[in-house]
C-alpha cells in the first residue's frame, strides 16, 4: 500500500514567488489528506497534477492567515467536479467561523456537504479522524493561538506468512492459506483447527506521518512525535534568531532536530514553515544547524514527494 506526502508550499508569514505558504497533501493508496492550507495550494496541486478531488480530511492546525488563506479556494474548487462523499474539514476552535464567515461574504457556491469538527479540548491529544486501518490524532501545540499538530498512523499489520508452517500443519495451498493471511483460523479434514499465530510471525507496525508547525519546542510534542517514519516539522529560523523565534513563538531548525533526537525512532524528519527572509540558497543554513543534531534532516521544496515505504 503505497503513502506518499506532496509539499504543496514550504512558507511562512508571506508567499514568495518560489514559495507558496505551508500546506502538505499525504495520499494513502486512494485517500488524500490535505494539512493545512497556505495561499498557492491550489497551484502546486495543479502543477503535480494531484486528484485533489478525493480528499477526505483538511486538517487545520491554527486559523493564523498564512496557513488557513488557501482554504475558501479549495472549498469552492471542490465543486466543480462531482463529489458524493462529505469533506470533513477538521481543526481547533473559530475554523467553523471562518468557514462560514466566507461563505457568506463569498457567497460560495457548494454542491457536497462539509462536515467542519472543531477539536472539543485541543489542549489534550485524542482521535479526530478513522479510517480504514489508519487513525489521525492531534495533540497540542504551544504558539501565540491555539495550534495542533497531526499524526496519522496505520494500525498493525500482520506478520509474515511463512508457507513451510503451514504445509507442515498440513493446510492445503489456497483460500485456506489466505484466510489465515487475514488473521482466520482454519479447520482441517482431520478436524484439527490451524491458528493464525502457529503459521504467521509477530505484527509488524503501520506507518507513521506526524506534521508539526508554528511552536515553541514544549516536551509536549515528544512522545507524540517519537517513531514517525517522516516528520514535517517547522525550522522557521536559525539560531542566530532564536530571541526573535522565542517572541513569535516558532522553533529554530535546531530545535526541531533537538525534539526529533530526543523523541527517538524517527526515520527522517524535513523541514518547512521558513521564514521569508531567507532566500532558497540561505536555506542551507538551516539544513546545517539541523543536521549536526539530527542527521536525518531534509529540506522540503515546493512541489516535492516523498515517498514513506514501509521500515519492515
Amino acid at each position: 500500500m503505497n503513502m506518499e506526502a506532496f509539499v504543496l508550499g514550504s512558507g511562512g508569514t508571506m508567499p514568495l514567488p518560489s514559495r507558496h505558504l505551508t500546506s502538505v497533501l499525504l495520499r494513502r493508496e486512494g485517500e488524500v489528506f490535505l494539512f493545512d492550507a497556505g495561499e498557492g495550494t491550489q497551484v502546486s496541486l495543479r502543477s503535480l497534477n494531484l486528484k485533489w478531488k478525493k480528499i477526505s480530511a483538511i486538517l487545520i492546525s491554527h486559523t493564523h492567515a498564512d496557513h488557513v488563506t488557501g482554504l475558501p479556494g479549495m472549498l469552492m474548487l471542490s465543486s466543480q467536479v462531482d463529489r458524493e462523499e462529505p469533506l470533513y474539514v477538521i481543526g481547533p476552535p473559530r475554523i467553523a467561523e471562518y468557514i462560514e464567515a466566507n461563505r457568506r461574504a463569498l457567497e460560495m457556491y457548494i454542491n457536497y456537504e462539509i462536515r467542519i469538527r472543531e477539536i472539543p479540548d485541543p489542549q489534550n491529544p485524542q482521535e479526530v479522524f478513522r479510517g480504514e486501518g489508519f487513525s489521525i490524532r492531534s495533540f497540542p501545540t504551544k504558539h501565540s493561538r491555539t495550534c495542533v499538530g497531526y499524526s496519522l498512523i496505520e494500525d498493525s499489520r500482520p506478520g509474515v506468512f511463512h508457507p513451510d508452517l503451514a504445509v507442515q500443519y498440513g493446510v492445503p495451498r489456497g483460500p485456506l492459506w489466505a484466510r489465515l493471511q487475514a488473521g482466520e483460523s482454519v479447520s482441517l479434514e482431520n478436524g484439527q483447527v490451524v491458528e493464525p499465530a502457529a503459521v504467521m510471525g509477530p505484527p509488524r507496525r503501520g506507518r507513521k506521518f506526524t506534521y508539526v508547525t508554528d511552536t515553541l519546542p514544549v516536551d509536549r510534542i515528544v512522545p507524540e512525535i517519537a517513531g514517525s517514519d517522516l516528520l514535517i516539522s517547522e525550522g522557521m529560523f536559525t539560531e542566530e534568531h532564536r530571541e526573535s523565534a522565542r517572541a513569535k513563538k516558532h522553533m529554530t531548525a535546531g530545535d526541531a532536530a533537538r525534539l526529533a533526537q530526543r523523541a527517538g525512532g524517527i526515520d527522517r524528519m524535513g523541514l518547512i514553515h521558513y521564514s521569508p527572509r531567507f532566500t532558497n540558497r540561505q536555506l542551507k543554513d538551516l539544513l546545517q544547524e539541523a543536521t549536526e543534531i539530527f542527521p536525518r534532516t531534509f529540506l522540503t521544496r515546493d512541489q516535492m514527494e516523498i515517498e514513506i515505504p514501509y521500515r519492515d
